[in-house]
């Protein structure tokens, strides 16, 4: 009997220990640590933090689902991974051993790198359910006193979608309270172009994002480097194509939300030969450690190389598309192990994605994510709305049930109707994809 063990139970972590118990059956134990026993779903804390969704509806007690699936829980938390040893030393001091382990912390939130960010400091985030709730309270004080607001994400940063989103919610929200025309928004992106995303663009979604930020009097510096904050202005430099400051502005505000860069946690940091200096985990085509093979890892806190050099740096997004093949392909990967076999499942790595603008919004699809790609497809209108708070719907419930089934394959194929995705589909049956 092998003992499996997953770390964190987030959007990858949770249904990793869902597949992974369907997959292994009753024949080998499957555990999970995590600092206490609440799933927030990330994608609605730009709901929670203007009013439109309260903490407890996208929260979920993992405890009785994984009690009823079979899946011991270490709420402790782990305070350092040994993988010489095969052991997580726990937050109180006990420790947990492991025949294969699967990290899937996703990241540290590195706002300590820029002086004056983050919450605690001068701007608010959405990046966790603690900021969003917070968050709420800092607009709610727009409102009764409005002023300049900034939106975007800094250097480093490696997920662009929630900052659109958020810009974009924020205004419908602030239209809703009849206080926008008092409030000049900016939108301040590391992005080389409006709509880059960390991808070089899906379909058209420069010209998508540009019109939509347009339409919304919403103004945009690109290439951004955010040199500090303070509580009324925010330091800027432009970066030109040859590194050079272009521009250094100073941008008044009175509300910022910026998205950070991301780094690895400290409970697998500076591990020599699991983690590159950023502290992301290292892995094959497999999800597998070259280093240490009996560990694998999923989501956020894998390593992926930028796709080129940008005046700023910009990280590549992992979505949820993408983690769920992850997903997937590591289930599949440790059931052959414990069958004594060698793994031999990759992940997709493509990418359906919704993109909310509390009226509207944008999907796009990319197949696969990193282009070339065979779909490079975008498209906006009021469905991704509807679409969005389906998915949240649905997601919850398959979090609260316990169910491993692959979501976004069945959103990109069945609900959404893409036709060029089943074109593709129907294509990968026959063996000419």
């Amino acid at each position: 009997m092998a003992q499996v063990v997953v770390l964190g139970a987030g959007l990858g972590g949770t249904i990793m220990a869902y597949e992974l118990r369907e997959k292994l059956g009753k024949a080998h134990e499957v555990a999970v640590v995590t600092r206490g026993s609440r799933y927030s779903f990330v994608p609605s804390n730009p709901w929670v933090a203007v009013g439109w969704r309260q903490r407890e509806a996208v929260e979920v007690d993992l405890e009785p689902v994984l009690r009823r699936r079979g899946i011991a829980l270490h709420p402790q938390g782990a305070k350092r991974l040994h993988p010489a040893e095969r052991r997580i030393e726990l937050e109180d001091g006990s420790s947990l051993a492991y025949d294969y382990l699967v990290i899937a912390t996703g990241p540290e939130l590195a706002f300590d790198e820029i002086e004056g960010f983050g919450p605690g400091a001068h701007t608010i985030s959405v990046c966790q359910v603690d900021h969003a709730v917070a968050a709420k309270s800092a607009f709610d004080a727009l409102v009764a006193r409005p002023g300049p607001v900034i939106v975007g994400a800094v250097q480093g940063a490696s997920c662009f979608g929630p900052a659109y989103e958020f810009a974009f919610i924020l205004d419908k929200a602030l239209r809703d309270a009849k206080v926008r025309d008092q409030v000049p928004m900016t939108f301040v992106t590391s992005e080389p172009y409006i709509g880059h995303l960390g991808l070089d663009g899906v379909g058209d979604t420069k010209g998508l994002l540009e019109s939509a930020l347009r339409q919304r009097h919403i103004k945009w510096i690109t290439n951004a480097r955010v040199d500090r904050i303070e509580a009324d202005k925010l330091h800027v430099s432009e970066i030109a194509e040859d590194g050079s400051v272009a521009r250094a502005q100073e941008l008044p505000h009175v509300f910022t939300m910026m998205l950070p860069a991301f780094r690895g946690v400290a409970a697998v940091r500076d591990i020599e030969g699991l983690t590159n200096p950023r502290g992301f985990i290292l892995a094959d085509k497999h999800q597998r450690n070259p280093a240490f093979p009996e560990i694998f890892s999923v989501g956020v806190c894998v390593a992926i190389p930028p796709m080129g050099k940008t005046p700023v740096p910009v990280g590549v997004p992992k979505t949820g598309f993408m983690i769920e093949s992850m997903v997937t392909a590591t289930a599949h990967n440790i059931h052959r192990l414990t069958e004594g076999k060698e793994p031999d499942a990759e992940g997709s790595w493509n990418a359906v994605c919704l993109a909310d603008f509390g009226d509207g919004g944008i999907a796009f699809v990319a197949q696969p994510q990193i282009p070339p790609r065979n779909v490079n497809w975008s498209s906006q209108g009021k469905w991704v709305h509807t679409a969005k708070i389906g998915f949240e719907k649905y997601f919850l419930h398959k979090i609260r049930s316990g169910v491993s089934e692959p979501f976004y394959e069945r959103l990109a194929l069945q609900v959404l109707g893409i036709d060029k995705l089943k074109e593709v589909r129907i294509a990968q049956d026959a063996g000419t994809v």
